[in-house]
């Protein structure tokens, strides 16, 4: 079974008919699909890319990296490359939930809490949490801007319901997901994008806290070598696959390359049974599926 573990469900940019077709195509079975926080994004350049991925891997120079990541604006929103894309502060978890319902075989769904928004996280969680298919709980301090903390009545609640809590961190008072472990040791954390933004710092902080593993979505926030090196430390049973489509490498017809990121954990660890870890096995025992 392969399952991608982060992705997001955006029929601007990815209708979902082609986003299943793009799944069977590229050998995925099943899909746990996130509510859109952002308007549709550009694909960012390479060289960019590969600029910010060697300073934030250097804390002497991560704060020139957060200059290239974080131009979160005033009103909400975020510019990327001279252009301000709307953050919605409550991305719409009944589109997600609509498809899993309409697609089992082919979806599962994460709920989307925002504890500055204006729904309520936990009346959000038991709104979608018996849902067939629904996978755990989705939250985002960097560009929803608050700290971790904030999330202590979620992470409580993920594990009265052993539900794991997937988390895209931010920098300093935005990054301190410990807290959530330290209050909680059986909350199965899973930090997006190989541990973005601090990345070796944050493997060494997390190395011997089992129940938090990471994904490694996202070509704008995992190179090949953080990919090959998170593997390398955490080891493959806490590393899983995760695409963060519909955002990234595009086809000709200028829609996401859906089989990019599957290829590349093929080509980066073509030993079997790590593959078959890395993509599904390790994500289905970590959500109980």
């Amino acid at each position: 079974m392969v399952v991608d573990c982060h992705c997001h469900l955006d029929e601007r940019m990815l209708k979902t008919d082609e986003l299943i077709e793009r799944m069977e195509r590229a050998g995925v079975d099943r899909n746990a699909i996130i509510a859109t926080v952002v308007d549709p994004l550009p694909e960012t350049p390479p060289v960019l890319i590969n600029m910010l991925h060697f300073l934030l891997r250097r804390s002497y120079l991560r704060d020139m990296g957060k200059m290239f990541c974080a131009n979160l604006t005033d009103d909400g929103g975020i510019n990327i490359l001279g252009k301000t894309y709307t953050i919605y502060s409550d991305p719409d978890n009944k589109s997600v939930f609509d498809a899993v319902k309409s697609y089992p075989d082919k979806f599962y769904g994460w709920v989307f809490v925002n504890p500055r928004g204006k729904n309520d996280p936990i009346q959000e969680i038991q709104k979608w949490i018996d849902t067939p298919g629904c996978v755990g709980i989705k939250a985002h301090p960097f560009w929803h801007r608050y700290p971790p903390a904030e999330l202590l009545p979620v992470a409580e609640m993920a594990v009265r319901l052993k539900k794991p809590l997937l988390i895209h961190v931010g920098f300093k008072e935005h990054g301190d997901f410990m807290i959530l472990s330290d209050r909680f040791p059986e909350l199965k954390l899973l930090l997006a994008h190989a541990g973005f933004p601090c990345y070796g710092d944050t493997w060494k902080i997390i190395k011997e806290r089992k129940n938090i593993c990471v994904d490694l979505s996202a070509t704008a926030y995992v190179g090949e070598k953080i990919a090959r090196d998170v593997v390398a430390y955490l080891g493959a049973d806490r590393c899983f696959y995760g695409t963060d489509g519909p955002y990234g490498p595009c086809t000709p017809d200028e829609k996401y390359d859906y089989g990019y990121l599957k290829r590349r954990i093929e080509k980066l660890f073509p030993d079997e049974k790590t593959k078959s870890m890395i993509l599904g096995e390790n994500f289905m025992r970590f959500a109980g599926i």
